[in-house]
C-alpha cells in the first residue's frame, strides 16, 4: 500500500491552486523567509533568502487521523462501514463507524508519487513470522492557497507561495504489528537535498549545501520530502500522507474534544504579534477545532519557545486523542462520521498506494493492532549549528542515527522485546580470520563535524587483534555516512564480511552486498566516532535520552509554560 500527502479546503472551499513554479526552491537554494505559522502576523519575510528574526520559526498542522470499527460482511458496504479510518491512521487511533459514497469519497481523495528521489529505497527484512513493518511520514503543510489557510495561516505575504513541510513526522508500525514508534524530525533541520524530479518533469538538482528540510516540499511535491527522509535515515518508507491548516481544523472538529494539559495558564501571543493565539487556563482542557490548530502550532509559549517544545506539544495531543477515541465515547452519531469522512478525505493527500477510501480502511485496521502502551513518540535528536547556522539545528552524532538504526532494524522504542528474525547463515561460510583481507576507512564525518581523528587506524587495530591479519587503512576515502557498515562484492565473501562484524560486535544487519566495492569493506561510521568497542551491540538497543521518548499511555503528561507567555 502508499500513502499519499494531502492538502485541504473545508468542505466547499476551492480545492488547493497549483504552487507556482516561480516560487519553487531549485538545487541549492533554501527558502530564507521559512515562515512563523502561528500568528497573523508572522516573524518571516515574503522575500526569498531571508530569515526570519527569530531563530526557531515556522508552525505547522499536524495530520491526525482515526481508525473505523468493524465493517459490515461483505463488499462496499463492509467498505461503507467508514469510521473516519483516515484520521484514525493520522493519529494512530479508532472510533467509530458510518455509511458513506464510496465513489464520492475515492472522488474526494488526492494522490501524489510517493517518491521523487532517484534512489531505489531498500526492501523491508521479515521479522521470523515472514512479516514487515510499515513506515508511513505524516507532512503537515504550512499551505496558504485557499481562504480558509490564509485565514488560519496568516502572514500575507506568502499567499499562495510555495508550501512548507513544517511538520514531518515518521509512523513505525512493527512487523508483527504489537508495537508503534514515531520520529519528528524539526523542521529547522539542516541537511543535504536529494535530486528530485517533480512530477511535470521540472527537476531540482542534489543540494551541496545544507538546506532546511521544511523546504524539501517545494522541490516538486511531498515526494521530495519522502526521499530527504530516505537519504538521511536510510528508512524505506511506505506511503505518505499530507495535510494543511483547514484540514487539521475541519477534522479536529468532527472528532471533538480532546484533553491537553499545560502547567500554568498560557496566552501564546507576544507584544509584537508573534504567537499561535492559543489561550488556555492552567490544568486539563479539551480542545478542538481552531483551538486544536493553535495547540498543534503553539511555539512561542511552550517551554524554550522552540520547534522542540513544540513537538513534544504535538505528541501529548496525539497520544490524547488515541486515548479518547479508544475509549469508544467519540463519534457514535452517523451525522458526525459522515462529516468527518467527508472532512478527512477531502482534507488529505496521499501517495498513490493509498488513494482509495478501501485502502486507507484496511491500513487502520493494520494500526488498530497496536495497543496505546506500546505506541513511542520522540524526536530526532539534535544539537544546535554554529556560524550562520546556529539558529538552526543538526542530526545528533552518534543519538540520531541510533534512533534511526532503531526503526531500520524494527526494534521497539518502548524497549520491550520484540520478535527479530535471526540473519541467515551464508552460504559460503568465512575463512579463516587470518585469511580475510579487511580495508578500514573513516567516514565518521557529519554534516556539523569533520572526522574524528585516527578512527580507522584505531578499529583496524581491534580487528588485528582478534586475528584479521590482512587489515589495511583506506586513507583516501573519508566520505562521511551515518552508520558503520561492512561492504561485500560477491556471495562467496559473504561469510568472510559477517565475521568481521561479528569480532567487531556490529549488527549483521549492516553487513550489505555492494557493487562499489572490489573486497570487504569497513567504513566507520559517524555512530562510531569515540574509541571503544561498536557502541551499541545487536539486541541491546536503547532509545537514546535525547529523543524525549513519551509514552501513548502517559495521561500525566503536562506542557511547561514559558514563564513570559503565561497571565
Amino acid at each position: 500500500m502508499g500513502g499519499p500527502v494531502g492538502r485541504s479546503s473545508m468542505p466547499g472551499e476551492e480545492t488547493r491552486s497549483r504552487v507556482r513554479r516561480g516560487d519553487r526552491l531549485g538545487g541549492e537554494e533554501a527558502r530564507g523567509d521559512t515562515r512563523d505559522a502561528e500568528g497573523g502576523d508572522a516573524s518571516g519575510s515574503g522575500e526569498r533568502g531571508r530569515r526570519a528574526e527569530d531563530h526557531r520559526r515556522g508552525a505547522s498542522a499536524g495530520g491526525r487521523g482515526r481508525s473505523g470499527r468493524r465493517a459490515p460482511k461483505s463488499g462496499k458496504r463492509r467498505v461503507l462501514r467508514w469510521s473516519a479510518s483516515v484520521l484514525a491512521v493520522l493519529i494512530l487511533a479508532s472510533g467509530g463507524a458510518g455509511y458513506l459514497y464510496y465513489e464520492h469519497l475515492n472522488g474526494n481523495i488526492k494522490n501524489e508519487d510517493l517518491t521523487l528521489g532517484d534512489k531505489q529505497m531498500a526492501d523491508h527484512k521479515a521479522n521470523a513470522a515472514g512479516q514487515t513493518p510499515l513506515n508511513i511520514l505524516l507532512i503537515g503543510s504550512d499551505a496558504r492557497d485557499s481562504k480558509a489557510n490564509q485565514k488560519l495561516g496568516g502572514a500575507k505575504e506568502t499567499f499562495g507561495g510555495t508550501p512548507l513541510a513544517d511538520v514531518q513526522m515518521l509512523l513505525h508500525l512493527s512487523a508483527d504489528r504489537s508495537n508503534l514508534s514515531v520520529i519528528s524530525m524539526p523542521r529547522d533541520t539542516m541537511l543535504k537535498m536529494p535530486k528530485c524530479t517533480a512530477p511535470d518533469g521540472e527537476v531540482f538538482p542534489a543540494s551541496t549545501r545544507d538546506v532546511q528540510t521544511n523546504a524539501s516540499l517545494g522541490r516538486g511535491g511531498p515526494g521530495c520530502t519522502v526521499a530527504t527522509w530516505y537519504e538521511l535515515t536510510g528508512i524505506r518508507i511506505d506511503h505518505f500522507m499530507m495535510i494543511d491548516f483547514a484540514g487539521v481544523v475541519s477534522m479536529a472538529d468532527a472528532i471533538g474534544g480532546v484533553p491537553v494539559c499545560v502547567d500554568a495558564n498560557i496566552h501564546s501571543r507576544s507584544a509584537d504579534g508573534k504567537g499561535s493565539g492559543l489561550k488556555l487556563e492552567k490544568g486539563t482542557t479539551s480542545i478542538k477545532g481552531e483551538q486544536a490548530l493553535q495547540w498543534l502550532r503553539t511555539r512561542y509559549g511552550f517551554e524554550d519557545n522552540t520547534d522542540l517544545g513544540r513537538a513534544k506539544a504535538q505528541h501529548m495531543y496525539m497520544n490524547s486523542m488515541v486515548r479518547e477515541l479508544r475509549k469508544g465515547t467519540k463519534l457514535t452519531d452517523p451525522a458526525k462520521l459522515m462529516n468527518l469522512a467527508e472532512a478527512a478525505t477531502d482534507a488529505l493527500t496521499v501517495d498513490k498506494g493509498l488513494d482509495t477510501v478501501k485502502k486507507l480502511y484496511d491500513l487502520a485496521e493494520e494500526f488498530k493492532k497496536v495497543p496505546t502502551k506500546r505506541i513511542t513518540m520522540s524526536t530526532m535528536p539534535n544539537v544546535y549549528g554554529t556560524g550562520v547556522n546556529s539558529g538552526r539545528v543538526y542530526p545528533k552524532a552518534g543519538d540520531a542515527e541510533q534512533l534511526f538504526r532503531m526503526v531500520r532494524d524494527d526494534v521497539p522504542l518502548d524497549g520491550k522485546a520484540s520478535k527479530r528474525k535471526k540473519p541467515e547463515e551464508p552460504k559460503d561460510p568465512s575463512a579463516p580470520v587470518g585469511e580475510i583481507a579487511v580495508s578500514v576507512r573513516n567516514g565518521t564525518a557529519t554534516d556539523a563535524l569533520g572526522p574524528a581523528s585516527g578512527r580507522a587506524g584505531e578499529v583496524a587495530d581491534q580487528l588485528k587483534d582478534a586475528g584479521f591479519g590482512r587489515t589495511g587503512v583506506d586513507s583516501a576515502n573519508v566520505t562521511g555516512v551515518a552508520r558503520t557498515a561492512i561492504l561485500y562484492p560477491s556471495a562467496d565473501l559473504e561469510g568472510d564480511a559477517q565475521a568481521v562484524a561479528k569480532a567487531l560486535g556490529v549488527p549483521l544487519a549492516q553487513v550489505k552486498r555492494s557493487t562499489d566495492v572490489s573486497g570487504i569493506s569497513l567504513a566507520v561510521g559517524a555512530d562510531w566516532r569515540e574509541d571503544g568497542a561498536y557502541p551499541v551491540s545487536e539486541g541491546t538497543e536503547k532509545t537514546p535520552d535525547s529523543a524525549g521518548a513519551l509514552n501513548g499511555e502517559d495521561e500525566k503528561a503536562c506542557m511547561k509554560v514559558n514563564p513570559n507567555y503565561t497571565w
